[in-house]
């Protein structure tokens, strides 16, 4: 339904702006009850669609993540009261499967545990592999990491406990080209990262490294052939850094809000670059564009001067442009594209 009057209560979890298999883009964000849709009326906008309202009673919390096969998922976790005044907690998925159209019912995923556990159970973050195979993962009521995930035949296995202890509520999973997912997490004991040996097989681990992240500020994104590097702010230094499984962490000479990054791969006059977006310690959006896996060079950092609620999110439109997002103090979404020339320089603001 359209909602004219409807504001997001925040930002959504993960890539929250998506391009479809047409070449429009959409962009999702949590509202009371549910959640809204914004999706481009032509390929490369400008225009766009009133919200659309999508009902989802109980949804505390919205990730969204989308697949190589350009299907958006939708995780949530829910809160519902019983007749009997207790509060029960579960995860739910649905899927919208193209631009615009309508997002499929929500099936619940249940929880990994019963009674006062179960509400202990962390918001779900996911990564859906090339074959489109959905992985759920959450923190468990023990501070561990709980998955779950599709079979091949289209239905959903059993919750996996793949172990691990005293980490944070928001793991960041990534789903490498070759097939394989891997998760990592910022812990107690430091940083702790499961590996999926081959594609649609276990997951080692975790294994552990004496790194320093602030929680809920990591987030993944491939950036060679099978590597993931893994952004996020140091709790020691309040810096932003870069680091890949067998080195160091890289500072890149910004120090944003303890929020995730939006995480983006493109080509920036012809050369391999990382972009990041985040919300600086003044609560405005910031724009950084580096070279991929070139982090000792130094990233670029532009500061936008727009105020933003939780982590602004990054795609490429149906040209090819980058196109940055973010959901203002009053609810409403704005979006920015990559101007035409050399550089990486945004257009002025668009209120959707």
């Amino acid at each position: 339904m359209r909602e004219q009057g409807r504001v997001a209560s925040g930002a959504a979890h993960g890539g929250w702006l998506t391009l479809g298999r047409d070449g429009r883009l959409s962009l999702y964000a949590p509202t009371d009850g549910g959640l809204l849709r914004w999706t481009e009326t032509t390929r490369g906008g400008p225009g766009w669609s009133a919200p659309h309202f999508v009902a989802v009673a109980g949804l505390t919390h919205l990730t969204v993540a989308q697949g190589a096969d350009t299907y958006v998922h939708f995780l949530g976790r829910r809160e519902r009261n019983g007749a009997d005044g207790s509060r029960s907690v579960d995860v739910v998925h649905a899927v919208q499967y193209q631009t615009g159209l309508a997002v499929s019912d929500w099936r619940s995923l249940g929880n990994p545990h019963q009674g006062e556990q179960g509400r202990e159970l962390g918001p779900p973050t996911g990564a859906v592999a090339p074959d489109g195979t959905v992985h759920v993962f959450a923190r468990g009521a023990h501070r561990g990491l709980m998955l779950r995930r599709e079979a091949p035949n289209g239905k959903w296995r059993a919750w996996e406990d793949l172990r691990g202890g005293g980490i944070d509520a928001l793991p960041a999973p990534v789903a490498l080209a070759g097939g394989r997912v891997e998760v990592c997490a910022a812990a107690e004991t430091g940083v702790l990262v499961w590996r999926q040996l081959e594609p649609g097989g276990d997951f080692s681990g975790p294994r552990g490294f004496a790194l320093h992240p602030s929680p809920g500020t990591l987030a993944a994104l491939e950036t060679g052939p099978e590597r993931a590097t893994f952004f996020w702010t140091d709790a020691e230094s309040g810096g932003a850094a870069a680091w890949r499984a067998g080195g160091w962490p890289v500072t890149l000479g910004f120090s944003p809000a303890r929020v995730p990054y939006g995480v983006l791969r493109a080509s920036v006059d012809g050369y391999d670059c990382v972009v990041l977006a985040c919300r600086d310690g003044d609560g405005t959006a910031v724009l950084g564009v580096g070279g991929a896996e070139g982090e000792s060079d130094g990233l670029w950092w532009y500061a936008l001067a727009e105020a933003c609620q939780g982590a602004p999110a990054l795609a490429l439109d149906g040209a090819g442009r980058v196109v940055m997002a973010l959901i203002g103090p009053d609810g409403v979404p704005k979006v920015a594209r990559q101007e035409n020339g050399s550089g990486l320089t945004l257009t002025r603001w668009h209120r959707l």
